[in-house]
């Protein structure tokens, strides 16, 4: 497999001192945002924001859009991080995110499986886990189009999520797509 590193550039401009979430979860928009807590009927179509100061809604909403058979949110939090909500999330699913502070150098990646987590880069060393199979010629790419250290949210995240989704994240993936915005009171047990 060869790759070549995705052009995240636009990462580095706007979005360089502001966190962010990037959530990939293999299930309908719907079933996400009912899974967070939230009802379909209360989130109100709009773009991806160009600043992310400026969401659509007040408070801390979030945007979901359907991206083949997956669903991506945007979260303009911790949420992609928080291990309790993601592994809920990924309950007889899989589940990818990413998450950065750029301007802070916090950089974060989890992938999930049917509730739990199988791989983490970027977090306290108590929580790194082994190079699943699955991912070991992904690594070795990675390495070799970044042989010196990269945040992960200048590229190696976009090629993990890549191999794990299928989706190529680009600038004009996300501003092309309609989101469904609003505020989510979090995860919820069926």
């Amino acid at each position: 497999m060869i790759m070549q590193p995705p052009g995240v550039s636009w990462l580095r401009g706007e979005y360089a001192e502001e966190c962010y979430s990037f959530i990939y979860i293999r299930a309908t928009p719907e079933q996400v945002v009912a899974r967070l807590g939230g009802r379909w009927e209360d989130l109100t179509p709009g773009p991806f924001p160009d600043d992310p100061d400026h969401y659509p809604c007040s408070g801390e909403p979030l945007g979901v859009t359907s991206i083949g058979d997956w669903t991506f949110v945007f979260d303009p939090d911790w949420l992609g991080t928080c291990e309790d909500v993601i592994t809920e999330l990924s309950e007889g699913t899989r589940l990818v995110s990413q998450a950065a502070l750029a301007i802070k150098g916090l950089d974060y990646f989890y992938w999930c499986e049917d509730g739990e987590i199988r791989f983490t880069w970027g977090v306290d060393d108590e929580h790194l886990r082994e190079t699943p199979d699955e991912l070991v010629d992904t690594m070795a790419e990675i390495d070799r189009l970044y042989p010196w250290f990269h945040q992960l949210y200048e590229g190696p995240a976009f090629l993990l999520v890549e191999r794990l989704t299928g989706i190529k994240v680009t600038e004009q993936l996300l501003k092309g797509s309609t989101f469904m915005w609003g505020v989510v009171p979090g995860p919820t047990k069926s």
